[in-house]
C-alpha cells in the first residue's frame, strides 16, 4: 500500500492557454495508506484522467506524482505496482474462475500454496467460492466484472486498487450488494482503494473521503457528511443530494440578510455588505408562522407524495425551493397556498461568488 500525492496539471493540448485548455487544473491531493477515496463528478470532469495518472497510463503537462513520497511520475503501472478494475470486465473467457483470479499472483512467482489460499479468501468475499471451477466464458457480465474486481484486490502487496466506473455493467438490484462488499473488503484488507464514478449513491456509501470535481478542478474533498451538510461550493449543493440543495439569491445590507425588501436576520460577523446566496436542503427546509425571524413569504406550486416523504415545491418570489417532508399525516397543501417557510436556521449555508462564506 501506498500514500498517494499529486502536485500537477494536465492538458491533452501541446500549448494550453486557458482554463478550459486543461483537463486537469493545477492540483495538489494526498491519498493516505490504507484510505477509502471516491472522485466524483459529471462526465468530462477530470476524474479518469487523474485516475490514469495516478496508475501510470498517462503522464501528467506538468508537475509530480509521488508513492510514499518517491517520485514515480514517468514510472509505468508494473513500477508502481498498481492495480487498475476497468469500466467492463478484462478477462481470461478461456480460463476459469479460479485460474483468472490466481493469474496477478502467478506471473509474479508467488507460491502455489498462497495463491490457493489468497484466491479462495478473495472468491469467499465475492461470493463465488461455489464458482471457481467454472470457466468464465459462461458467466453474466455481472460476474465476470466481480470476476473483475477479484483480480484487482487479491494482491496483497499491491500500492493501491483503482477503480474507473467499475458497476456500469452491473444490474441495478445487485450494485448495492457490491458496494457493501467492496466496503467490507477494504475494512477487511486495508488496501488504498480510489473509486471513479458520476454516481453519488455509489460515491457516498462506498468512500470515507469524497473528492468532488468539476471542469477539471477540485471543488471539495471531505467526508459524506460534510458535503451534504457543509458544501464548499454551490456546484457540490446541487450535486449532492436528491433533488439538491434550494438556492435563494438574498442580500447583505447594514449587517442584515434582505430578501427583497424583507430583513430575514442578521448576517455573520465577518460577512461584508453585498450579495449572497442562501442554500439549505429540501431536508433542512421547514414551514413556520410568517413574521418569525428568517421566515420568507412563499406559495405551494405543487405536492408530491413519494412514499416515505412527501416533497413539497414552493415559490419564493420568483425562485422555486423543495420542501421534504417526512410527516405522511400531514395532508399537503394545495397549489395556490401561501405560507412560510424558514430559509434561516441553523442548516443554511451561505455564499458569495458560489463559494461557501466560512
Amino acid at each position: 500500500m501506498a500514500r498517494i500525492s499529486l502536485d500537477l496539471a494536465h492538458s491533452y493540448k501541446p500549448n494550453p492557454q486557458r482554463d478550459s485548455d486543461y483537463a486537469l487544473l493545477p492540483l495538489k491531493m494526498e491519498f493516505e495508506d490504507g484510505g477509502a477515496y471516491a472522485l466524483l463528478g459529471p462526465s468530462g470532469c477530470g476524474k479518469t484522467t487523474m485516475l490514469n495518472i495516478m496508475s501510470g497510463l498517462l503522464v501528467p503537462s506538468s508537475g509530480t506524482v509521488r508513492f510514499d513520497g518517491r517520485d514515480v511520475t514517468h514510472a509505468s503501472p508494473q513500477e508502481r505496482n498498481i492495480a487498475q478494475v476497468f469500466q467492463f470486465p478484462v478477462i481470461y473467457d478461456t480460463m476459469t474462475v479460479a485460474q483468472n483470479l490466481a493469474f496477478p499472483l502467478k506471473n509474479r512467482g508467488v507460491p502455489r500454496a498462497q495463491i490457493r489460499e489468497r484466491v479462495g479468501k478473495i472468491a469467499e468475499m465475492l461470493e463465488m467460492s461455489h464458482q471457481l471451477d467454472r470457466r468464465a466464458a459462461g458467466l453474466s457480465a455481472d460476474e465476470k466484472q466481480k470476476i473483475s474486481l477479484g483480480r484487482g484486490l487479491v494482491r496483497p502487496d499491491v500500492a493501491a486498487v483503482l477503480f474507473d466506473e467499475p458497476l456500469t455493467v452491473i444490474d441495478p438490484h445487485l450494485k448495492w450488494k457490491l458496494r457493501r462488499k467492496l466496503k467490507q473488503i477494504h475494512h477487511e484488507l486495508k488496501l488504498t482503494l480510489i473509486y471513479v464514478t458520476h454516481d453519488q449513491v455509489e460515491a457516498l456509501t462506498f468512500a470515507d473521503q469524497v473528492i468532488v470535481m468539476a471542469r477539471g478542478r477540485v471543488v471539495q474533498a471531505g467526508t459524506p457528511e460534510q458535503l451534504f451538510e457543509r458544501p464548499a461550493h454551490t456546484f457540490v449543493g446541487h450535486f449532492i443530494g436528491s433533488p439538491g440543495m434550494n438556492f435563494v439569491d438574498a442580500e447583505v445590507r447594514s449587517g442584515r440578510i434582505c430578501l427583497g425588501r424583507q430583513v430575514l436576520g442578521a448576517a455573520p460577523a465577518g460577512v461584508a455588505d453585498g450579495p449572497l446566496r442562501l442554500g439549505i436542503r429540501p431536508e433542512h427546509l421547514g414551514f413556520a408562522p410568517l413574521g418569525e425571524p428568517g421566515v420568507a413569504p412563499a406559495t405551494v406550486v405543487r405536492a408530491q407524495d413519494q412514499g416515505t416523504h412527501q416533497m413539497i415545491a414552493c415559490r419564493v418570489g420568483e425562485v422555486l425551493v423543495k420542501v421534504r417532508c417526512t410527516d405522511l399525516a400531514l395532508v399537503p397543501p394545495p397549489p395556490g397556498t401561501p405560507l412560510g417557510v424558514a430559509l434561516l436556521t441553523r442548516h443554511t449555508c451561505l455564499y458569495r461568488h458560489e463559494e461557501l462564506l466560512a
